[in-house]
């Protein structure tokens, strides 16, 4: 993200209305009226140094209060950290690019709004009413309220200021020939002699060396073929020198070479049989001895084969998922009682009786409840599948795929999303999964004052007892106690 949140904004070409202040986008239909009320939310919002989820919070109050007749047609974005919330109503759209792919939303996805928190990096932005056309590359937007059709921000595009003037230095210097002061090695200073020789000294020759010379080395004489003394060849070996024994000279004739060895005869393989009278050559056999069990192919199974040598689940607990529905079959133990149990947990969750774990075998069963979940307005949610909480949760595909039943939540001020929060029942743990909601989740573990933002897309575990906030102003609280 830069300073002014979205890099260079273009307006697309359009009947209706775009306004950018504060790194904040707003798009809308001229003719509504709310546009009046969601022009100043984003004025009152930049003013205030809001981000996109205090906007997007900010108009969804205005739809809200304006839900008399059809949603609006409008759109709003800003950045949250390094991601950006985004919230389309009506019939406007947004797309948010990001290196991993594109998203998009459209009111008419929901009966009310659609809202959404992308994270980061995010790419490029753009808020888009029906009819828009495309934007033309030489023209930017810089700031307030025009007519168009939309928006597009291209955060991968920066602006063409000159860069700062540096000084130069010895680690980037100017060109190729600029050399330091300091790196530049200096000649030798010329040594000054009087014009004349001095009477203790010997007059310097121009060109002449000076200073200790090295001896002189004696060079071979070129001597014409008649000026040549005559070769005198050596009168007598040394006495230790016999016939045999003379140097060889240094150019020595070439030696004969020796003759070629005798192919090596062809004696039998101990590997091949020895051939036959006309009989066609066998293979040897592996095993000279009598043959043992490894020889023998394996002994077929006896007896009916059981689940391990299929796939899928056991007979027995294909009949036992039967019986119970749609329930999940778990680890668990039973206390004395027989009530079946997390076998992690120290004591019955019905009757309060201590598990011994040392006398207790686990075994696979159905799973009871986990517990409800009870809502700020009494609603109980009994936790024997996952939910799908949000403003309008009926049209989730979690919903429409039967991986999820929906409860629908709703606030005054407009701060649940239309897919807010799963609840996904794993094993014997409750985890909540924010789906990516413009204004979060937040969890208080049980005995703690404090509420903690859990990260959007990633499940979290919470503990019975635990408060979960939804939005701004609704909340719900994990019981785990079963009767």
């Amino acid at each position: 993200m830069t300073d002014q949140g979205f890099g260079v904004v273009r307006p697309l070409p359009g009947n209706g209305l775009v306004a950018y202040a504060g790194g904040l986008l707003l798009v809308c239909d001229a003719g509504e009226a709310a546009a009046d009320d969601l022009l100043d939310a984003l004025r009152e919002t930049a003013a205030s140094g809001g981000d996109g989820r205090a906007l997007a919070r900010r108009a969804a109050q205005v739809l809200a209060a304006n839900m008399a007749g059809d949603p609006a047609t409008c759109a709003v974005a800003g950045r949250v950290g390094e991601g950006v919330a985004v919230l389309v109503s009506g019939s406007a759209a947004a797309v948010i690019g990001t290196p991993g792919g594109e998203t998009r939303l459209a009111g008419s996805d929901s009966l009310t709004w659609a809202d959404r928190l992308v994270t980061g990096p995010v790419e490029r932005v753009e808020l888009s009413l029906p009819g828009a056309g495309t934007p033309h590359p030489a023209v930017r937007f810089d700031g307030g309220v025009v007519h168009g059709g939309g928006l597009v921000g291209d955060l991968t595009e920066r602006s063409s200021a000159p860069a700062p003037s540096r000084p130069l230095t010895s680690e980037m210097p100017a060109t190729a020939f600029h050399l330091e002061a300091d790196l530049v090695q200096q000649p030798p200073a010329p040594v000054e002699r009087p014009p004349y020789p001095l009477a203790d000294q010997p007059p310097v020759v121009p060109g002449s060396p000076s200073g200790p010379q090295p001896a002189p080395v004696e060079q071979p004489s070129y001597l014409s073929p008649q000026d040549q003394p005559p070769y005198v060849p050596p009168q007598d070996p040394p006495p230790y020198h016999t016939p045999q024994e003379q140097p060889a000279p240094f150019f020595a004739p070439p030696q004969e070479q020796p003759p070629p060895l005798p192919e090596p005869q062809q004696f039998p393989s101990y590997d091949e049989p020895p051939p036959g009278n006309g009989v066609a050559d066998q293979p040897m056999p592996q095993h000279l001895g009598p043959s043992d069990h490894f020889d023998q192919p394996a002994p077929p199974l006896l007896g009916p084969p059981d689940h391990f040598d299929h796939p899928g689940q056991p007979p027995q607990e294909q009949q036992q998922q039967q019986d119970h529905g749609d329930r999940p079959l778990v680890y668990g133990v039973d206390c004395k009682n027989d009530h079946f149990n997390d076998p992690r947990s120290p004591y019955c969750a019905v009757c309060g009786i201590a598990l011994v774990q040392r006398t207790l075998v686990p075994y696979k069963g159905p799973r009871p409840s986990l517990g409800v979940l009870i809502l700020d307005d009494g609603t109980a949610l009994p936790l024997e599948s996952d939910y799908l909480l949000g403003r309008d949760p009926e049209r989730a595909p979690e919903v429409a795929g039967g991986t999820a039943r929906p409860a629908k939540v709703t606030s005054p001020d407009g701060s649940v999303s239309r897919r807010h929060l799963r609840v996904a029942l794993d094993g014997w743990d409750v985890n909540l999964v924010d789906l990516g909601s413009v204004n979060g989740t937040q969890i208080q573990p049980p005995g703690d004052p404090n509420f903690y933002d859990i990260p959007p897309n990633e499940p979290v575990t919470i503990a019975p007892g635990t408060t979960v906030r939804v939005g701004v102003s609704r909340t719900l609280r994990f019981e785990a106690h079963r009767g």
